[in-house]
């Protein structure tokens, strides 16, 4: 099965029916079909090896997506914020790509190319006038659909390779066909270049419910038009939620009574936010989505019902399942292992490997998967007797103290606890008679009095002293990717320096 199936299905099955809104605009599936048809008939006339797409959340994202898939070949959404430099180089490793953009044209784009680009979009305003839509063509399930950059958190971006079987894969195991209702949408606020942009938006459609496209993300404009538009559903970054929980400050509730489901992802939730967060959505069933970009999104869900027995239990193994990233997907197998390669016994923290149809582990040129199949993610967690997964951050992160292995996330989520603090990270820094000592970055409220010495006693009375960070630090911001991940790497190393 290949991606065009999603739009093929839907637009069959409801084609007057809204699919994507912007602004004050929309198209039907029908009209987004024959659209994406026509995107089609253009890039297999032109003969291009694949379309990229640098642009934010609007409707040519979807169109030029499907037009890829259509034609047999890859589309490759890149992050239009990135500096000329960095951009260029990404558009100059797709020679001969048809570039799908807004505005000028980006840095290493073809100028040749800008006529070409006009009479495109007026290609695509006569099929959606016309309506015309032409019957699909076979496309190999085996042919890259989406070249997808990592964040590059960690190491430069690569492009991951999802070929067609892997994302339908996760499409057909995680949404039902037509299962929304015509009074159910989704508020996509996550950029498209990122792999919950791309998810959110297949399974939306699939499911039948219109996409409704922030490109522009605040507090203020979310809440807005999740209150306006009557939204149902919405997907966030924790640096989202953290946003919007700060913006809605001492408020009793957030006022989104159409809101049934918003799940996050992408990065790690502070637990005080998650918490502080569910008390102001009360009637909002709230879903962490664990997936990376080499898994075609979501591998592990905990669910609305999984986060309220949490919050409310007095159990400690049931409330700290708050910080899991919940039970497996059907189809997906993991294994916890040492550094050696060995199995390790439930419960046991160590690097989890991953394996199911869904996870393709493939670089443009280079495969992780091991020859069972098995997926390293280069994520340190562990699995409960009950199954759910607790992931601690990558295991690049992970600080060795004096031979003890300590998981920054615990500390971060005790500073974070303290009422002056908005944002924290704690890196290990090299120590002659630790390995590692304890350093903390601190955002506090402008005005906060606090200080260093009154944050470690929080965290010295909360855990213990061999967690406790020997020095404080006070900036006004962390360094974060476009789309929320903390960039480790950088606090090291200007605490280093």
């Amino acid at each position: 099965m290949h991606l065009g199936l999603v739009l093929d299905m839907t637009s069959a099955g409801f084609p007057d029916r809204t699919a994507v809104r912007w602004g004050e605009s929309e198209l039907c599936f029908g009209e987004l079909a024959a659209a994406a048809a026509a995107a089609t008939r253009w890039f297999g006339e032109l003969g291009v090896p694949a379309v990229v797409y640098v642009g934010g959340n609007h409707p040519s994202y979807p169109v030029a997506l499907f037009g890829a898939a259509g034609a047999g070949v890859p589309f490759v959404p890149l992050n239009y914020r990135l500096g000329a430099e960095q951009l260029g180089a990404q558009l100059s490793a797709h020679p001969g790509a048809f570039v799908v953009y807004e505005g000028d044209p980006p840095p290493g784009a073809a100028p040749e190319r800008a006529s070409e680009r006009q009479a495109f979009l007026q290609h695509l305003a006569a099929a959606v006038a016309t309506g015309e839509v032409d019957p699909p063509l076979p496309v190999d399930p085996e042919l890259p659909a989406v070249l997808l950059y990592t964040s590059g958190t960690s190491a430069a971006p690569k492009a991951a390779v999802l070929r067609h079987r892997h994302l339908m894969s996760y499409v057909l195991g995680t949404v039902e066909f037509g299962a929304a209702g015509e009074d159910e949408r989704a508020l996509v606020s996550v950029p498209p270049y990122h792999v919950a942009g791309l998810a959110n938006l297949l399974s939306n459609l699939y499911a039948g419910r219109t996409v409704i496209y922030l490109d522009r993300f605040s507090p203020e404009a979310w809440l807005d038009i999740v209150r306006r538009r009557q939204v149902t559903q919405a997907m966030v970054i924790p640096t989202m939620l953290a946003r919007i929980v700060e913006h809605l400050g001492a408020a009793a509730d957030a006022g989104t009574p159409s809101l049934r489901t918003l799940s996050y992802g992408g990065a790690r939730m502070p637990q005080p936010v998650l918490e502080r967060a569910l008390a102001l959505f009360p009637g909002t069933g709230f879903v962490n989505a664990y997936g990376l970009t080499e898994t075609s999104s979501t591998i592990a869900v905990l669910g609305p019902q999984d986060h309220r027995l949490a919050v409310s239990s007095d159990d400690p193994a049931v409330r700290g399942r708050l910080a899991s990233a919940g039970r497996l997907l059907p189809g997906i197998e993991i294994e916890v292992r040492d550094e050696e390669g060995r199995v390790l016994p439930q419960g046991e923290a160590g690097l989890l490997f991953l394996r199911g149809e869904q996870i393709s582990g493939e670089y443009a040129g280079a495969t992780l998967l091991d020859a069972e199949g098995w997926f390293p993610t280069r994520d340190r967690g562990w699995v409960d007797v009950e199954g759910y997964v607790f992931v601690e951050g990558r295991a690049d992160d992970t600080i060795i103290r004096g031979g003890e292995n300590i998981a920054p996330a615990e500390i971060e989520d005790v500073l974070i606890d303290h009422p002056e603090v908005v944002e924290a990270v704690v890196v290990g820094l090299p120590d002659e008679e630790w390995g590692q000592r304890l350093a903390a970055v601190v955002v506090c409220r402008p005005g906060s009095a606090v200080t260093g010495e009154d944050l470690r006693d929080l965290v010295r009375t909360r855990l213990r002293s061999s967690k406790t960070p020997e020095t404080v630090e006070f900036w006004s911001e962390l360094p974060r990717t476009d789309t929320g991940k903390l960039l480790r790497r950088r606090v090291v190393e200007q605490l280093a320096g």
